[in-house]
This record gives structure tokens, C-alpha cells and sequence, in this order.
């Protein structure tokens, strides 16, 4: 027998509105092909399992340290070091730390253990129209295989699925996931490649490329509207004009009736916490939130950007200005 496909996963997110259609199990997978600099999941990027600390539940007892035999681990008045270069992820460490201090990014699964554990919520998407699961990251086609076997066995359930992509992948890749998902919600983050590439490190040429032949396979397959845009509305990166109506433009031209929305989704900070335990400084720790007058004013824009307008919704927290 063949050794088992295994997938490394950071979460299940269970009862979530804002993966896919109604209310739904959410998978994040390990592993991301951008570094986008607003990314609200920085331990989503690196593909192998991440040890990181949590300076206020830490009772400075040392049994991590001396149990770690990489001595990957040193404590002193400014804080737990983690030497990432000698952990071996054999997370020895957060099984034995008594205040949960230590946590282990990253967790092993088999695909039939994962739809087994899926399977579970069937009775919640029963009652939610459209509810399902969705498989997202990270980047989730740099588990294709792995994905690919979870959305087969989903199928057999008869449980809606959805697969979260930046598009920045293989065709290979999406040739192995498409026949077996439901819907696709892809990500369209900057249309000029220059500033694609400062704000993500990659350029979006792939990412376009990738687009328009999802597209096309969708409406090759008779599968009209089973393809979503999104798109992060971040201030000082995205949030600007002239990229919503050339997005709008692409949208229209290149991808027609595949697709059934076009998701604005505003900018949040809640992660910023997750960069400090990191030891990382975040570039967006400052940025405030959308307004309200601002994205709506957004939507209309890509409403009269060539696409039906119907398709345009926007999603997340604003802030409301204080009129003096």
C-alpha cells in the first residue's frame, strides 16, 4: 500500500459567514505562495509546522527549555527566543507546557480523518442555505493533492464545497481541484503588476492567467457563476480607484458569466496581535479601518466599472467618522 497523502492544517473554523455561501467550516491550510503585507494570517505562510509563544499566559517555568533537545529554546527578561532554524517541530515543548503558552502551528491530517471530522457539521449546513465547507489558507493548491482527496470524499457525503485560491499555483493544480468543488472564490488584489509585486512579492501575471482559465473551465464544464471575485480593500495598497475599475474592466471582459460576485472586503487590524507574539513588526498595525462612506462609494465604482452591477457587495468592519 502506497503511503498516505497527508495535508498540514492550522485550523477548523467552525460557524463561519464570510468563507462562501451561508454558514460554513472553514479549513486553513498551511503554506501560502504571497507574502502579502496585510496578510491577517501570518502563520499561514511557512509551510512547515511554527512553534510561537504567548508572553502573558508564559509562567516562566523553563520546562520547555529543558525538554527541547535541538535547544532551539532560551528565556530571559525580554522574552522566549525561538531559534526556528534548529526546531524540529516535534512539539515535545507544548505538550508539556502547563500555562498553553507554547503553541504548534501546523497539525497533520489524513484526508479521511479530515472528512470523517467534517462530516460532523453536516446537521449545521442542513439548516443553512448553501452552507458547506470551504478549503482555504494559506494557499491550498500548495496542498493539491491532499485537497483533491478531501473534496472527493466531501463529495460522496453530498456536502457543498468551496475552495479559497490567490490564484498565484500550477494549472496543474487547479486541474486537479476544479471538477471536484462546488465554487471557487478567487482572490484579485491589484491589477498594475508593479505594485502587485511590492505588495505581495509576487507579480500577478500566474494570478491573472489562472483566473481567466478558471473562468474558462467553468463555462467549458456548463458551470456558469461558480467562481467569486474578492478582493481585499486595504488602505494605503488596494484602496484605490483606479485598480477597482480596471478590476472591474478584467472582471467584465475575461471572466463574464462564471462569475455570480465581486466581494469587497474591508480591512481589519485584529491580527496585529498575532504579529507581536511573533516578534514580527506588522506594516498595517496603524491603518484604521474603512469607512462606511468609503467602501460604499468603492462599490459604486466597480458597479459602473463594466459589470453588472448586481454582482458587486462588499463585506467586513467599517469605521463611522465622529461629525462635529
Amino acid at each position: 500500500m502506497g503511503q498516505k497523502t497527508l495535508g498540514k492544517v492550522i485550523e477548523i473554523q467552525r460557524m463561519s459567514t464570510e468563507d462562501g455561501p451561508g454558514l460554513r467550516t472553514t479549513v486553513f491550510l498551511k503554506g501560502c505562495t504571497l507574502r502579502c503585507s496585510w496578510c491577517h494570517n501570518p502563520e499561514s505562510i511557512d509551510p512547515a509546522p511554527e512553534l510561537s509563544w504567548n508572553a502573558t499566559a508564559c509562567i516562566g517555568c523553563r520546562t520547555c527549555i529543558d525538554l527541547c533537545e535541538a535547544s532551539a529554546l532560551s528565556l530571559d527578561e525580554t522574552g522566549m527566543a525561538i531559534d526556528k532554524d534548529r526546531c524540529t517541530g516535534c512539539g515535545k515543548c507544548t505538550d508539556a507546557c502547563p500555562a498553553m503558552a507554547l503553541v504548534m502551528t501546523g497539525t497533520l491530517w489524513t484526508p479521511e480523518d479530515l472528512v470523517a471530522e467534517l462530516a460532523k457539521d453536516r446537521a449545521f449546513f442542513e439548516n443553512s442555505e448553501n452552507g458547506g465547507i470551504t478549503l482555504s489558507g494559506g494557499e491550498m493548491t500548495m496542498q493539491a493533492d491532499f485537497c483533491r482527496a478531501v473534496l472527493e470524499g466531501l463529495g460522496r457525503t453530498g456536502i457543498h464545497t468551496a475552495i479559497d485560491t490567490c490564484g498565484q499555483c500550477s494549472n496543474s493544480a487547479l486541474t486537479k481541484l476544479l471538477p471536484h468543488t462546488d465554487l471557487v472564490l478567487f482572490d484579485l488584489k491589484e491589477m498594475d503588476p508593479v505594485k502587485h509585486k511590492a505588495f505581495t512579492g509576487r507579480s500577478n501575471r500566474t494570478i491573472l492567467e489562472n483566473a481567466r482559465f478558471t473562468a474558462d473551465w467553468i463555462l467549458a464544464h456548463e458551470r456558469p457563476e461558480s467562481m467569486w471575485i474578492r478582493t481585499p480593500v486595504i488602505p494605503g495598497a488596494t484602496l484605490n480607484d483606479d485598480n477597482i475599475s480596471a478590476m472591474g474592466q478584467f472582471i467584465a471582459k475575461n471572466l463574464k458569466s462564471a462569475v455570480s460576485r465581486w466581494e469587497l472586503c474591508t480591512f481589519n487590524n485584529l491580527c496585529k496581535d498575532k504579529y507581536a507574539a511573533r516578534g514580527v513588526e506588522w506594516k498595517h498595525r496603524d491603518s484604521e479601518l474603512v469607512t462606511t462612506e468609503e467602501i460604499c462609494r468603492l462599490a459604486k465604482l466597480a458597479q459602473h466599472s463594466g459589470i453588472d452591477p448586481a454582482i458587486v457587495h462588499w463585506s467586513g468592519s467599517t469605521r463611522t467618522e465622529t461629525v462635529n
